[in-house]
């Protein structure tokens, strides 16, 4: 699953994952289980209401490297 942020169509961190999931483009939303959880419940609260899958990733390092960037990623969303 993690392999399909490697291309285009996501977006990274948690301003632009609040914004994807508002705006109604996110197809999956992707949780670091490292990151605060003050950071992700609101966002994971907000992809349940919009029926979006979440899947959890086992730190930020794996999460930001399968995103193609140099540094860690709490959160990310896979684009419709």
């Amino acid at each position: 699953m993690v392999e399909q942020l490697s291309g285009s169509g996501k977006v990274v961190g948690v301003k632009q994952s609040k914004r994807a999931l508002r705006d109604g483009q996110a197809a999956r939303l992707y949780i670091a289980m490292d990151a605060d959880p003050r950071l992700l419940q609101p966002l994971v609260q907000e992809a349940v209401n919009r029926q979006v899958p979440v899947s959890q990733v086992p730190s930020r390092k794996e999460l930001g490297t399968s995103c193609g960037i140099s540094v860690g990623a709490a959160v990310a969303v896979l684009l419709k």
